[in-house]
């Protein structure tokens, strides 16, 4: 069942990508993709010999054809007073269906995940597969090693703590083979990017977050995709669209609350920002929203009339909402490289920077700046992007992040 969901949720985002501000529709009821006819259901029915309740033939059905059998009402006529005893530990269609989906959705990004950083593995793949399929662990090991990290973009400083730190553990451990350190080396970067026990109660309390970062990065976009991964967790939330200094900022925003299912406020093109964070901040009071998201003018480090609007912004919060926990997401674009971290160190000298939201991950080579940016900074990384797509924009999990990096070219 949960395999058809998908397929109709994955044809409904093309469409809604493909016509802007359009409403997907949905597959008729009628649609002969996968539909059975009565006959496939006898025919099904009558390979047991012990079906004869109106309720088992109904979940016959339901093997046969998904969509048809979700839409079919329960019947209740024949159903017992109590459960058998058989029956007592068979979990409910409702409850085994939410069991069964948490797992698949997760296995889904990872998949993307995957997908989206095979420029990034396929960078690293060759040069490590020679490296330990050698014969020796020895100083040219690690300077082999050493230059494959960097040209992953790990950076200097994140790939010398990274050596040291494998350098102590294949001596502690009286590791001779070069294949051995594969593990040690996943492992070790890892422990790299640890994320903090706290990194997402942020989504369990009345919350204000600030999307900051340079012209380009995808703020608009991270907002609005964080905002409905929020929605689809049953938190509700706010948008505050105070870039009003870009042209179309604001309908484009609008139309991502509209893809999330949130609210949306906003004001004409040239308002002053924080006063539509002013609205905003008494909406969220006033409409009890779990989380309100202010999507900020793109702005650059050195551009001091910017970096004075955000505290203003800031200030206003403070005082309409000082209750509210804060949060300031600095987002940034991974095929900018370097680039991106030194735009997350300015960043963070002007701005109590709480988070980082990495975006592109599927359109670059030098995926490693993931790993330089967390471990140089000390910043979490909480949100990473793989995709154009609504769900394409997910926390961040260090474990995935490192299996997709080192898995093989299939996948596993």
């Amino acid at each position: 069942m949960f395999f058809w969901k998908k397929k109709k949720k994955d044809a409904e985002d093309a469409v809604t990508e493909a016509f802007s501000g359009e409403e997907p529709s949905a597959i008729p009821e009628g649609s002969a993709d996968g539909e059975a006819t009565a006959e496939d259901i006898a025919d099904a029915v009558s390979e047991k010999e012990d079906i004869t309740s109106e309720q088992t033939i109904a979940e016959v059905s339901e093997s046969v054809n998904p969509a048809e059998a979700e839409n079919a009402p329960a019947s209740g006529e024949d159903e017992p007073d109590a459960a058998t005893e058989d029956d007592a530990d068979v979990p409910s269609e409702d409850t085994a269906e939410a069991v069964s989906e948490e797992p698949e959705k997760k296995k889904g990004f990872f998949r993307r995940l995957l997908d989206g950083m095979s420029k990034t593995r396929n960078n690293l793949a060759d040069g490590l597969r020679s490296l330990f399929g050698g014969s020796n662990i020895d100083e040219d090991f690690y300077e082999e090693l050493e230059e494959i990290l960097i040209m992953a973009d790990l950076g200097v400083g994140t790939t010398e703590d990274i050596l040291t730190s494998l350098r102590a553990k294949v001596k502690e451990q009286k590791i001779k083979e070069p294949a051995e350190c594969r593990q040690l080396l996943m492992d070790t970067i890892r422990e790299q990017m640890a994320l903090p026990a706290d990194a997402y109660d942020f989504e369990n309390q009345p919350t204000v977050i600030m999307m900051v970062g340079v012209n380009g990065v995808g703020k608009t976009t991270t907002a609005g995709k964080i905002a409905g991964s929020m929605h689809a967790e049953g938190k509700k939330v706010l948008l505050a669209a105070a870039d009003t200094f870009r042209a179309a900022a604001t309908e484009q925003l609008t139309e991502w609350a509209h893809r999330a299912g949130c609210e949306i406020i906003s004001a004409k093109e040239g308002a002053d920002p924080a006063a539509v964070v002013f609205d905003a901040v008494n909406a969220a009071k006033a409409r009890k929203a779990d989380v309100l998201i202010c999507d900020t003018a793109g702005r650059l480090h050195n551009k001091k009339n910017l970096m004075d609007e955000l505290g203003k912004i800031n200030r206003v919060v403070d005082r309409e909402y000082p209750q509210a926990h804060r949060e300031t997401f600095v987002v940034l674009d991974a095929t900018t490289g370097q680039n991106a971290l030194v735009q997350a160190r300015e960043f963070n000298e002007i701005a109590d920077i709480t988070g980082i939201v990495i975006t592109k991950m599927d359109g670059t080579a030098k995926g490693g700046i993931v790993i330089a940016i967390q471990k140089e900074l000390g910043i979490p990384v909480k949100y990473i992007g793989v995709g154009e797509k609504l769900d394409d924009m997910q926390r961040f999990d260090p474990d995935a992040f490192v299996e997709a990096l080192f898995a093989a070219p299939d996948g596993n």
